[in-house]
Parts: structure tokens; sequence; C-alpha cells
């Protein structure tokens, strides 16, 4: 009796462990969702959230600490500094969202090209993803950049063109899995045409890793578009863009650390965010 009340102890302490666990990560989820949908809406419509402008000072109002009035505080120039992170938002996101595009739609096509054809063609389409792999990420995004000219869209197409390799690759994986599948061999046997069984079949079931890697990147893109806006090569001033914020603060951080701290914090709530609902995609594909 002692033995069998003991394991069914056990057995309520482990389910009860497991709930919990299961709970903290649907709410980690869930906030997750609440913080890109804020910032999304931050994008579309800053003026819901901040009266004052993103880009133009008040007299007499430098480097205020955070207050009732200025809820973050206010920059060298007397600008709000919550106003320019929401107002930035839509610089960091559109770029997010045109470097992922770049890479998910290049990328795409290159992996399921590659891994349609084989072949000749295959091996020529991996070997300049191998080459596009080998240069590091940053410095392939500088000197795309550099080329290209400073600006937000410039530098979300340079950050595009460095994940095509990434996307192509795993794309090529994911069509090769496929194609290898049963039902897939059953179609082209029952006389399906290649163009038919490659849109029905082979790159609907390709996708969700694809998207899913997608969501990553999305984090990658902010992240690394900040990193160019923080280097100079991204929106001029006085363009409120989350990476030039971090920027322009640095100089005061002994004096007004929230110009450099607050928005660093957004930025990586945002990956942060951006990579635990790309995980969730993860999991129900498995």
């Amino acid at each position: 009796m002692e033995n069998s009340s003991s394991f069914r102890s056990s057995l309520a302490l482990a389910g009860a462990r497991l709930v919990t666990k299961a709970r903290s990560i649907q709410l980690g989820l869930v906030a997750s969702w609440c913080v890109i949908a804020v910032v999304v809406l931050w994008a579309l419509f800053p003026a819901w959230f901040t009266s004052h402008s993103g880009t133009v000072g008040v007299a007499r109002q430098q480097l205020r600490a955070p207050s009732t009035e200025h809820w973050l505080g206010t920059d060298a120039l007397g600008r709000d500094l919550l106003a320019r992170i929401i107002h930035g938002a839509s610089q960091s996101l559109s770029g997010a969202f045109v470097a992922v595009g770049v890479g998910l739609l290049v990328g795409t096509a290159l992996g399921l090209i590659a891994g349609s054809a084989r072949g000749r063609m295959d091996g020529v389409i991996m070997r300049g993803v191998d080459v596009l792999l080998s240069i590091p990420q940053l410095l392939l995004s500088l000197s795309i950049v550099i080329l290209l000219g400073f600006g937000t869209v410039n530098a979300a197409i340079a950050v595009g063109v460095t994940a095509i390799a990434s996307f192509a690759r795993l794309a090529r994986s994911e069509v090769v899995r496929v194609r290898a599948s049963d039902y897939v061999e059953a179609a082209f046997g029952s006389g399906g045409t290649f163009s038919r069984v490659l849109w029905r079949h082979i790159l609907p079931n390709s996708l969700t890793s694809v998207i899913a890697f997608a969501a990553l990147q999305f984090g990658w893109a902010i992240l690394t578009i900040s990193t160019l806006g923080f280097l100079g090569y991204g929106a001029p001033p006085p363009t409120p863009e989350w990476g030039l914020l971090i920027a322009e603060g640095r100089n005061y951080i002994a004096r007004a650390w929230w110009l450099t701290t607050v928005p660093g914090l957004v930025v990586i709530l945002v990956v942060l965010s951006a990579n635990r609902i790309s995980q969730s995609f993860g999991k129900v594909r498995t």
C-alpha cells in the first residue's frame, strides 16, 4: 500500500510539473505574439501611442530623465525617446520584411530548382550557395550596402541577399526529402506531370520548415539592420531607426543611459519574440 501511494504521489507530482511547464511555454508564446503585435501597431499607427514627433525636438528639453511627460526621457536634441522608438518601428520592421522577402523568394526558388532538377543544375546552384555561405554575413552585407548606397531599403536588400544561401540550402533539403516520399512517387506513377506534381505536392509540403526559418530570419534581419544602422549604413539622421538610436545615445551613456539601453532592450525583446515564434512553427511541423 505504501509503495502504491508513493507511486501515485510521484505520478501526480510529475503531471503537475508537466502542466506547469506547458503553461509557461504557452504563456511565453502568447507573450511573444503580443510583443510582435504591439511593434507592428507601432509601425502602422504610431499616432495611437504617442503625440510627440519622432524627428522634431523641443527647446530646453534636452537629455531629460524619464518622467510623466516623457516616459523614456529625451535625447540631446530634446526629442522624446519613446516617440522615436515607436516611429522607428516602421523603419526596422519594413527593412526586416524586405530582407526576409528577398531571402525567402529567391532562396526558395533556387532551392526548389536545385532539389527538383538534380544533376548539373543542382551542382551549379549549390556551389554558388557554398560560396555565399563561406563569406561572413555582416561583411557581405556591408559590401553590398556600400555598393548600393546608404538607407534602410538598401540595407534590407543587402541583408536579404546574405540570407539567400541559407534559404536555398534549407529549401533544397526539404524538396529532396519530399521528392523521395511514396505519395510523390505515386503521383508520378499515376501520370502526373513534373510541373503539376511540383506545385501540388512537393512545394506545399516543403514550405513548413522554410516558413519557420523565415520567422527566425525576421529576428535576425532586425538585428542585422540595427547593426548596420549603428555603424552608420542605415537610415540617415534624423530618421528614427533603432540601430541609429543606439548609436546616437552612446556618447551620453554616462549622463543619459536610457538613450542606449532602452532601444537596445527593444531590439533584444523583438528578436527573442521572433525566435520563440519560429520555435513554435518547428514544433508544429514535428
